[in-house]
C-alpha cells in the first residue's frame, strides 16, 4: 500500500565524514516503512564500494543502482517507478541532474539527494549549490575536525600527508579507510596556493 506521492526535493550537504550517506539511508528506510517504493542511485564515478550497494562510514548498507549520468537517473526511474528517489554523491553528476530532478519532483516524486557542497579547496562543488538553491528542504551536516575537535565544515585533501594545492586535480576518489580526505573546521582547513 503506497501512499500518495509527494513532490519534494530534499538536499543533504556537508563535508566528508559528516553522515550524509547515513542520513539518506535513514530517510529511505523510513519511506519504505511507510509503504513507499524507494530507489537509490549512485554515480559510476564513485568506485569506493562494490556496485549494488552503498556503505556509510558507520557500516550502514543499502541497495543501490549505479548510473553513469543524469540520463541514467531518468531511465532507471522510468523503468522502476519509485515513489522516492535517493541520489548519492550528487557532485559527481553532470549539470543536467538539476533538470532531471526538477522533472522527477514534478512527476510527482520525492527526491533525496546528498553531496559535498564544497570541494577540497573550499569552492562550490558541481551541481550541489544549484540543488541547494532549488531544494524544498536542506539538511547541512557537519563532522568533527580531526585537528582541533571543532565543527568540521570542510573536506581536507591530503597528498603524501600534506594538504593538496588549489590547482591539484578536482576529483580523486578515496576516503574509505585511507588518509586521502579528512574533515576540518574552517580555521584548520589548509589549501596552499599553486
Amino acid at each position: 500500500m503506497s501512499s500518495a506521492r509527494v513532490p519534494w526535493l530534499h538536499v543533504i550537504a556537508g563535508c566528508m565524514s559528516s553522515g550524509k550517506t547515513a542520513e539518506v539511508v535513514r530517510l529511505l528506510t523510513r519511506a519504505e516503512i511507510a509503504g513507499r517504493r524507494v530507489l537509490l542511485l549512485t554515480p559510476a564515478t564513485d568506485t569506493r564500494v562494490a556496485p549494488g550497494e552503498i556503505v556509510s562510514r558507520t557500516g550502514t548498507r543499502f541497495p543501490s543502482v549505479v548510473v553513469r549520468d543524469s540520463r541514467g537517473v531518468l531511465d532507471e526511474v522510468t523503468t522502476r517507478d519509485p515513489d522516492v528517489v535517493g541520489i548519492e554523491e550528487a557532485q559527481f553528476f553532470d549539470a543536467d541532474l538539476v533538470g532531471a530532478l526538477e522533472s522527477l519532483v514534478a512527476a510527482p516524486r520525492t527526491a533525496i539527494v546528498s553531496g559535498l557542497d564544497l570541494d577540497f579547496a573550499g569552492r562550490p562543488f558541481g551541481v550541489v549549490p544549484e540543488l541547494l538553491a532549488r531544494a524544498d528542504e536542506v539538511t547541512k551536516l557537519t563532522a568533527i575536525c580531526v585537528k582541533c575537535g571543532g565543527e568540521g565544515t570542510r573536506t581536507q585533501r591530503l597528498r603524501d600527508g600534506r594538504p593538496a594545492r588549489a590547482n591539484d586535480p578536482l576529483i580523486v576518489i578515496g576516503g574509505m579507510g585511507d588518509d586521502t580526505y579528512e574533515a576540518r573546521c574552517r580555521a584548520c582547513h589548509e589549501v596552499p596556493e599553486a
